[in-house]
């Protein structure tokens, strides 16, 4: 085994294990007044495309995108043999960031994405380990270079490679989740005193999206159970979901210490496996939408995952009065 916390062992085979998710029902995601101008997206490997999936169709909802042993966006283009072979090793050679940046432009100008102004604005953060034999270092690099692409300044974005890492979220959480979300609030001022907020558990059902699971998870700070917090959704990897180690990653990211000094609510969506995605991925290739389309729109406003998402993330904005 890897000497990394969270390790994945792969992200498209068998499931080896699971762990039954919770029988009892779970409460409603609450509405918490999180501030929409301080949203941020993070997530390792296949969260890690789903995140950067989510903030190419709305650039203008958040503030800030983290990845973690990712590739860059669009890599798969709705084909699980890019997604295996391009995506993954580069088998049949490396991604085309200019063919890529041809299915952004179309996507925008048929306003399935946002626009490339909002897009410009994000601050980002790419971490990649150099031992990463599940996707290969070179796609951590060409991420960067795609938002480097993107984005107004290359002062927006910080990328951090270990050459001791393999895949997975570092075994040195606290740090790397402390160095991520610091780089992604320089202006957050931590408090010297921060009161443990509470990891909850909550039920998916009324997000309805495939590949979703019963459950996920919400860590609220005892300072933003009044509102005005800002917002993250931790995208786990695969192998990583409820059903396969419990709430290990809600619990053990090393984000929850971070929002509990800085004032952060950390939202922890959790797929599920299914035949189509036997290791509990987020939809990064296209399994979750319908068998009948030759060209899955998952990477866009219309792919069914990524708008349960960003339900979830609407829903934590809502007043608590509203509901």
């Amino acid at each position: 085994m890897t000497p990394w916390l969270l390790v994945i062992a792969g992200l498209l085979a068998p499931l080896s294990s699971a762990i039954a998710e919770e029988e009892a029902p779970s409460p409603a995601l609450p509405a918490l007044g999180t501030t929409a101008e301080q949203a941020s997206v993070v997530g390792v490997s296949s969260g890690g495309y789903m995140a950067t999936q989510l903030t190419v169709a709305w650039p203008e909802r958040f503030h800030g995108l983290g990845v973690l042993a990712a590739g860059p966006w669009g890599c798969a283009q709705g084909k699980l043999s890019l997604a295996l072979n391009q995506c993954m090793m580069t088998r049949v050679g490396e991604p085309s960031l200019v063919a890529l940046e041809e299915r952004r432009a179309d996507y925008q100008s048929r306003e399935q994405v946002g626009d490339a102004a909002a897009l410009s604005q994000l601050r980002a953060f790419v971490w990649h380990g150099q031992q990463d034999d599940v996707i290969a270092p070179v796609l951590g690099d060409l991420l960067a270079e795609q938002l480097n692409q993107w984005l107004a300044s290359s002062k927006q974005l910080k990328v951090e490679r270990d050459d001791q890492a393999g895949h997975g979220w570092p075994e040195a959480a606290d740090s790397v989740a402390g160095e991520m979300m610091d780089w992604l609030y320089p202006e957050r001022s931590a408090e010297k005193a921060p009161a443990a907020g509470e990891l909850r558990a909550f039920d998916q059902s009324d997000f309805d999206a495939r590949g979703l699971a019963d459950s996920g998870y919400v860590y609220v700070p005892e300072a933003c159970t009044a509102g005005g917090c800002g917002a993250t959704l931790a995208l786990h990897g695969c192998q990583m979901s409820i059903e396969t180690i419990g709430d290990t990653f809600a619990r053990d990211s090393g984000l929850n210490a971070w929002a509990d000094a800085h004032g952060e609510v950390v939202l922890y969506p959790q797929a599920k496996s299914s035949l189509a995605n036997p290791q509990g991925c987020w939809d990064w290739w296209g399994f979750a939408e319908s068998s009948w389309q030759l060209y899955p729109l998952h990477d866009t406003r219309s792919g069914t995952q990524a708008g349960a998402l960003l339900e979830m993330l609407s829903r934590l904005q809502e007043s608590p009065e509203v509901r």
